[in-house]
């Protein structure tokens, strides 16, 4: 027998025996690494408290590259960790801006439910460039008590908010709940849209565009090796790291634990891996019945955080009305092998470049309840205090 082959068969066969036993462990997510979704409670601190809650935001990857210096009394100063970036998928941190947006949103929405205006100036040693980020903060927060700030309804649902990668009820959410998500986002000088059901052709387009840019991301070995490195595989890795894309699926634990998945090596394109991770995604495609997207004329540092702060408000009133929402960002990067879907989805939502930036675009429906992601935790941000 062929080595290869006898792997083959010795490999599954104790799969199977090793299974037994995983097969009713819980794939729920380890406390430690979802103790952040717990709240600060009774901080006394105002920063700290209003940072328990940024922290609670949506990032690329659930990196998480979010650092802040908390040396000057009354100061917050947030800056980008550039350890934790995605050179190969996002290669020109456009989506690690939009990331310090979401941050900058909660942290806003959190001071004003304790009475505060957070004062918040982007990039106050000048932006960075177009291509590159560097060591300058991107920006600085000061809190000041404000007797005519209003609380904004969407705080309420910063612990409430989730993204769901699974699949969507095929109907279409109701006209007032997907008017309140757009509506979330009027502050702010961008183009927003859903495109639904009733719009048969421009849901199959943008479903044929979704799907390809997936596959393309799967079978680009640097670029499936990227996610592959903050995999977190088990409650072992996951309380661990508690950030990244956590697997704690059973299966996927027995595989791993047996040495039979390797992180340092891309799958071909028609490995079970790939082939069934395409099938997954585009069966959760073709049954979403609701696109979300977000448009900006420009695409500076400034727009991009915007853009983040936009995003996320969006998301929680999708939280508020029972929706879920996924981006998908695979067709919006800009490395060159997805340069197609890139045209494509831009051309389709009428977004010409360099003009106009497709800032966001996401899966929007009804689906299933699903647990929060891991969060490091404040202490892990914070670097002076």
């Amino acid at each position: 027998m062929q080595r290869r082959s006898f792997l083959r068969v010795a490999g599954g066969g104790a799969i199977a025996a090793a299974t037994a036993p995983l097969a009713a462990c819980s794939s729920d997510l380890p406390e430690a690494a979802i103790e952040a979704w717990r709240g600060p409670g009774t901080e006394p601190d105002l920063r700290r408290w209003v940072l328990a809650h940024a922290i609670l935001a949506p990032h690329s990857h659930n990196l998480q590259s979010w650092l802040v210096d908390l040396s000057v009394p009354g100061q917050i100063s947030l800056f980008i960790d550039r350890s934790r970036l995605l050179p190969e998928t996002d290669p020109y941190s456009r989506q690690m801006m939009m990331s310090q947006g979401t941050f900058l949103e909660l942290l806003d929405l959190a001071a004003r439910e304790r009475g505060h205006r957070a004062d918040i100036t982007l990039f106050p040693q000048g932006p960075f460039g177009p291509r590159e980020v560097d060591a300058r903060p991107t920006a600085l927060i000061r809190l000041e008590p404000d007797a005519q700030i209003q609380p904004d309804p969407l705080f309420g649902q910063v612990f409430r908010r989730r993204t769901n990668r699974g699949a969507y009820q095929a109907s279409r959410p109701e006209s007032a709940a997907l008017q309140a998500v757009l509506a979330a986002t009027s502050a702010h000088p961008f183009r927003v849209g859903v495109t639904t059901t009733d719009q048969p052709e421009s849901i199959a387009r943008q479903r044929e565009i979704a799907k390809e840019a997936w596959r393309i991301e799967l079978t680009t070995p640097r670029t499936v090796l990227e996610s592959f490195k903050v995999l977190r595989i088990g409650p072992r890795e996951i309380a661990e790291h508690r950030d990244g894309i956590s697997l704690n699926d059973p299966m996927v634990r027995v595989i791993h634990a047996l040495g039979l998945f390797d992180r340092n090596v891309a799958p071909g394109p028609n490995d079970m891996a790939t082939t069934g991770q395409v099938k997954e995604f585009n069966t959760h495609i073709d049954g979403t019945p609701a696109f979300y997207w977000l448009i900006s004329e420009g695409n500076d540092r400034t727009t991009q955080i915007d853009a983040g702060r936009a995003w996320v408000r969006a998301q929680l009133a999708a939280t508020a009305h029972g929706l879920s929402m996924q981006p998908i960002s695979q067709a919006l990067q800009e490395y060159p092998e997805v340069q197609v879907p890139y045209r494509d989805i831009h051309h389709v939502l009428q977004a010409p470049t360099p003009q106009f930036t497709v800032q966001m675009w996401a899966r929007l429906g009804q689906g299933a309840q699903v647990p929060p992601s891991p969060r490091r935790g404040l202490q892990a941000h914070i670097m002076k205090a």
